[in-house]
């Protein structure tokens, strides 16, 4: 008598690798959208060309740090990136500074002194972080450090 060898059918094998190809496309597809993240709009475009508009001075002396903002973006809030030798730390301008920050308008000035330790500080740059609005309401985005402006150097 002799046995015969019998596999999965055709139509099955089809049918199965059809659902694993759905799946794999399922998988890649959630983890994709995952990693993106819904996007901040100000004055109607991405927040990150805003940051590009962005004009403001900034000038820390004397234990006192003065900002003025010189284009047409309000500024929400400030980053300060504080740089001492081998190392930084980026505090939020709410966090350290004297007096009340309460953003900077169109042609709006803020002067305050510091509360931490710039004993050693050998650079302070100063970032802006802009408010817009996104499919979950208001949020703050903070501009790359390249749109921010140098306080203080020791160069």
């Amino acid at each position: 008598m002799e046995k015969r060898k019998r596999g999965i059918s055709p139509v099955i094998a089809t049918v199965l690798l059809i659902a694993l190809v759905i799946v794999i496309f399922l998988i890649v597809f959630l983890w994709f959208r995952g990693t993106l993240k819904p996007a901040v709009l100000k004055f109607g475009e991405n927040i990150e060309l805003a940051c590009e508009k962005v004009s403001f001075s900034a000038d820390y002396s004397a234990g006192k740090l003065d900002l003025s903002n010189n284009g047409d973006v309000p500024i929400s809030s400030m980053k300060i990136k504080i740089s001492k030798q081998g190392s930084y730390t980026t505090e939020d301008i709410n966090d350290i500074a004297t007096e009340k920050w309460n953003g900077l308008s169109k042609g709006g000035a803020f002067s305050s002194a510091l509360n931490t330790d710039t004993s050693g500080v050998t650079e302070i740059l100063v970032i802006p972080v802009l408010r817009g609005t996104s499919e979950d309401g208001e949020q703050d985005y903070v501009c790359d450090e390249r749109f921010g402006e140098i306080a203080y150097s020791i160069e």
